[in-house]
């Protein structure tokens, strides 16, 4: 029963790079491999390959300019697959900020300890009685 339900639904398992060419899809919808690019720094074409593979992105038609480059959109499995009813359920920045910041308050930090000398520092060798300059005058 466990593996009907879990086939139901199987979890999609992303790269960061996917995941980072996934959500500037997302938020900048429709959108080109050379707007992405700019965003990213990166050639993404394999990325969107991976993507089209794992229908959570499809094209969008080409845009009016030169070259008539291929845009991307999000597809609905997208939505199911994040568990959003609409592109609308997407967080904002402020929303990603306060996450982010209630994260970063949660974390607990040690106070950092002075590190400790493994080894005790070594005292200087004795000096002879050679060496010593009362040595010298007796």
């Amino acid at each position: 029963m466990r593996q009907f339900l879990k086939s139901l639904k199987p979890k999609v398992r992303l790269s960061l790079a996917a995941l980072e060419t996934l959500s500037v899809i997302a938020y900048r919808q429709p959108v080109t491999l050379p707007e992405i690019r700019d965003i990213r720094g990166v050639d993404p074409a394999g990325v969107i390959n991976t993507l089209l593979d794992k229908k959570l992105v499809t094209t969008a038609g080409r845009k009016e300019v030169v070259g008539k480059p291929i845009l991307y959109r999000t597809t609905k499995e997208f939505l199911v697959q994040f568990g959003l009813s609409g592109l609308r359920d997407l967080p904002t920045l402020k929303e990603f900020e306060e996450m982010a910041q209630a994260g970063l308050e949660g974390l607990v930090v040690a106070p950092e300890e002075p590190p400790t000398d493994p080894a005790p520092a070594l005292d200087p060798a004795p000096e002879t009685a050679a060496a010593s300059p009362d040595a010298a005058s007796e």
